[in-house]
């Protein structure tokens, strides 16, 4: 403070009360209501200012690149006992906005000068310019048609809020010692929608990808992926796993085998389901889950000594990124969500959870034949831990029923 001349007259009691104590439930980790576009905000201390910055996946589909942020507002203090929110939206700098702390792990931000959002070149000259931020390209780079429409509804859509939002509380998920990898967040590819964010979490012998940022089909909030630690998927040699028919016929087998055991849980009744917490309380680790057939022996032997099994994508299967890594730790059958636009008739359907290293998955949709491949966001971000497991559990339930 002494050294900024700004703020020589400024008491550090003022600094505290006024900004720091009065917008502390605001700091962390938040979800935008911008339909079924979503996002992921960070509301953060830096010196004197508390600033929310929007962090945006990388450019399609780079899915290794770093995340980029923008600011959208920031708090601090212009005059003794009171602190001023300024709208950081648009290309003109600072100017009045407004935050409403709605209810608890909620709140709303207000620009009070969207005329600051404005270009000279009217609605032309601001997409222009917010198509080259989010996606680095120009519209005639673009030249899949359906991609053009998706890009423009987004823009058309996100763009009528001006920065006047609606924030709702996530937490990052907890980390058990069981748990595959490291849970967390994760930029992955979803075709023609580009890159979204997705939160890996694991629960008991299940491991869960629920969409932070969506798209028309599948929403912010939603379930894009659940993967069942029980069930390997044994992956046959470099050759055999070129044949798409051939990794669909393993991969349906075992969803035959999950669907009978399912059946077959829900006809004993509630005998079994009084056992069921105890069981999904213990994390199954993947030493323990199904092994492979004779088939991928070796491959298994390869992937248990960590120089990894061989891995390429069926003849086939589309991939906006194919700078996929070439070896793979172990495979797991696993569902993926698919639905028409509007999020019509959603459906799960069988597909293979890829996991690649500590930092990298991938997943193959059968149905769909794409191959999406995820890789983890590396910013740190505070304030963001759930106060309890069932605290991140209840705030899954939440975000998904916004959108269900």
């Amino acid at each position: 403070m002494r050294i900024l001349p700004d703020y020589e007259h400024m008491e550090y009691r003022d600094v505290y009360t006024c900004l720091l104590h009065r917008y502390r439930h605001i700091l962390g980790l938040w979800q935008p209501d911008i339909g079924p576009y979503g996002g992921l905000l960070n509301v953060v201390v830096d010196g004197l200012f508390i600033i929310g910055w929007m962090y945006l996946p990388p450019h399609d589909p780079h899915v290794d690149d770093p995340m980029r942020f923008k600011p959208l507002f920031r708090i601090h203090l212009m005059e003794r006992k009171s602190a001023t929110v300024e709208c950081m939206y648009g290309h003109k700098g600072p100017h009045n906005g407004h935050i409403q702390v709605v209810k608890k792990d909620e709140f709303s931000t207000k620009c009070n000068q969207t005329d600051h959002h404005r270009m000279a070149g009217g609605r032309q000259e601001e997409f222009r310019t917010w198509l080259r931020e989010e996606w680095g390209r120009t519209l005639e780079d673009i030249f899949h048609e359906h991609m053009q429409e998706l890009i423009l509804m987004k823009f058309i859509y996100t763009s009528q809020y001006d920065n006047c939002l609606t924030y709702r509380r996530i937490y990052l998920p907890p980390s058990r010692p069981g748990d595959l990898i490291k849970p967390g967040l994760f930029k992955g590819t979803y075709g023609s929608h580009g890159l979204e964010i997705v939160m890996l979490s694991f629960h008991g012998h299940r491991a869960r990808g629920t969409k932070i940022t969506g798209d028309p089909n599948i929403p912010a909030g939603q379930q894009t992926v659940e993967i069942d630690l029980r069930y390997r998927i044994p992956l046959p040699d470099v050759e055999n796993l070129r044949n798409f028919n051939e990794l669909s016929r393993i991969v349906l087998e075992v969803g035959e085998q999950v669907r009978q055991e399912q059946q077959q849980e829900a006809d004993e009744g509630p005998a079994l389901a009084q056992e069921q917490p105890a069981r999904e309380a213990e994390a199954v680790p993947a030493e323990d889950s199904r092994k492979p057939e004779d088939g991928a022996a070796a491959a298994e032997q390869a992937a248990q000594s960590g120089k990894g099994q061989p891995f390429v994508l069926p003849m086939g299967v589309s991939s906006r990124n194919e700078d996929y890594p070439r070896t793979c730790r172990m495979c797991f059958y696993g569902t993926g969500l698919i639905a028409g636009h509007g999020f019509t008739s959603p459906e799960r359907t069988p597909g293979v959870f890829v996991l690649f290293d500590e930092d990298r998955f991938g997943f193959i949709w059968l149905e769909l034949k794409s191959f999406s491949l995820y890789s983890r966001v590396q910013a740190a971000f505070r304030n963001a831990d759930a106060p309890s497991p069932q605290a991140f559990d209840e705030m899954l339930k939440n975000i998904q029923s916004l959108t269900s």
